[in-house]
């Protein structure tokens, strides 16, 4: 996907009128005129058909600009005899004004609505979203003795071609009112004005609801399994994270057949919204005192990793038609990978070691917090971002310790350029700086999440498709821990 400042043909057509009118001062007589009111009218007109749309925050200073420089290019025109500014009064305004009126482009560039890359695989994407509530557990976060612990997922998977008339999904929800929700919780937890991030709520993705499930081709499944059942990987987002957080590489893995389900912790989510329609904010704090951190954090990560189990535990009543839902009969239940980014790499992990039904995990640049870590025998892929003084030392050597207690083959890839949010969506619409989400451009990080992670699953979930040390190793450096040290 080539990515460009993405802007409407309204907003370009408002900067460009814009732009016009600010220079209109130093242009030959005989074309300000029609210069002048050729940019008013398109100026106008497209701000006013912004306005009915919905004005994107970017293009408030082109419309100040634009705002400005209106009078002093209609006044000389409409009136006869009106003496211009001297041109070393009007250059340092004209100068002031084309900067505002280059700031609309570079903040749509800066802070764009995310693309998502077109998906390669032969699948079309479906995706719908359940509430599941576990009835032996009760909600830890609550007093209410009987408040049972309730999880939103969504699922992606692989479908048929999309109908004509289907509309794409949108963005962080099921309907854009839930994304606006989910968009300011984002900002909220983050820190941010909740305006920066007015772009994720207009996203759409490349999944559409409620499409019928694919029908896997024969063979397909070269381990034997029912050709038209589809492995399935459990995600968990990273502290404050949301089920979507991952829409890119879920719907990649999707397209190449599984299916992806994105979990909502609520309390821990930045927000989830519920069936009955309450939200459920996120209660997670850090106190800077790392004991109480990271006891906090083993916390969260056990609580995770039971949600994380519980979720596999009903894959069986989704795949029997129990619960309702296209995907009835496609879910190979016997092969299912626990997956996370950050603290939901390290829930992934732990419960791999607590369940052993789980086949696999994919640790996304995830700090293991299980305070007990025991030999588990699920094959790892880890995948860690570019190590660095700012790094914390104890990452990679407990996470070494971690992977090294598996009786499988495990697998930790350092991706070059990579920042812990690589690993998300977050390149495709934050500022591109290194610190933030990498040096690897808006479109490399998914893409190397996705890529990775299929070559692991393909060998992991789908017997004899050979070792992925050779393709992994494409991505970074790999490092990989066979048992007996073969």
């Amino acid at each position: 996907m080539n990515v460009h400042v993405q802007m409407s043909p309204w907003e370009a057509l408002l900067v460009l009128g814009a732009f016009a009118l600010v220079l209109v001062r130093w242009l030959p007589p005989g074309l300000r005129r029609p210069v002048t009111f050729g940019a008013a009218a398109g100026f106008v007109l497209s701000g006013a058909v912004l306005g009915l749309l919905g004005l994107r925050w970017q293009m408030v200073p082109v419309l100040a600009a634009a705002a400005v420089a209106l009078p002093f290019a209609l006044s000389p025109l409409l009136r006869r005899a009106t003496r211009r500014a001297p041109w070393w009064l009007a250059l340092p305004g004209s100068a002031v004004c084309l900067a505002l009126v280059a700031a609309g482009p570079a903040a749509v560039w800066a802070v764009p609505a995310p693309v998502f890359p077109e998906p390669t695989g032969r699948f079309a994407v479906g995706t719908g979203v359940l509430e599941l509530t576990d009835p032996e557990r009760a909600e830890s976060a609550t007093a209410a003795p009987d408040d049972r612990r309730t999880v939103v997922v969504q699922f992606w998977y692989p479908a048929r071609k999309h109908p004509a008339g289907s509309r794409p999904a949108p963005y962080l929800g099921r309907t854009e009112h839930e994304a606006r929700l989910v968009s300011g919780a984002l900002a909220d937890y983050a820190g941010l004005p909740g305006f920066l991030l007015d772009g994720l709520p207009r996203a759409r993705t490349h999944a559409a609801f409620g499409v019928p499930a694919a029908d896997g081709a024969p063979g397909e499944d070269a381990g034997g399994g029912s050709a038209e059942r589809f492995p399935v990987v459990l995600f968990s987002p990273g502290l404050g994270g949301v089920r979507t957080q991952n829409t890119a590489w879920a719907e990649e893995l999707a397209a190449h057949g599984y299916v992806v389900v994105g979990l909502d912790h609520p309390y821990d989510s930045a927000a989830v919204v519920l069936a009955d329609g309450r939200t459920v904010r996120t209660e997670v704090s850090a106190t800077g005192d790392d004991a109480e951190d990271e006891k906090r954090a083993a916390a969260w990560t056990a609580v995770r990793a039971a949600d994380l189990s519980f979720v596999r535990a009903q894959l069986g009543r989704i795949d029997g038609g129990e619960i309702a839902g296209p995907l009835a009969g496609h879910l190979d239940t016997a092969r299912v990978a626990a997956a996370g980014h950050s603290l939901g790499g390290g829930a992934a992990l732990q419960a791999a070691r607590q369940d052993p039904a789980f086949a696999a995990v994919i640790d996304l640049d995830g700090f293991p917090h299980d305070p007990s870590p025991q030999p588990f025998r699920q094959p790892v892929l880890a995948l860690t971002q570019a190590i660095g003084p700012d790094t914390d030392p104890d990452y990679l050597p407990k996470l070494t310790r971690v992977l090294g207690l598996s009786s499988a083959t495990t697998y930790r890839l350092t991706v070059p350029g990579a920042a812990h949010l690589t690993f998300t969506d977050a390149p495709l619409y934050l500022p591109p700086l290194p610190s933030l989400v990498g040096s690897l451009g808006r479109t490399e990080g998914p893409r190397i999440t996705a890529g990775a992670s299929l070559a692991f699953l393909d060998a992991a979930l789908r017997d004899g498709r050979g070792d992925p040390a050779a393709a992994l190793s494409a991505y970074g450096t790999l490092a990989v821990h066979r048992p007996g040290g073969s």
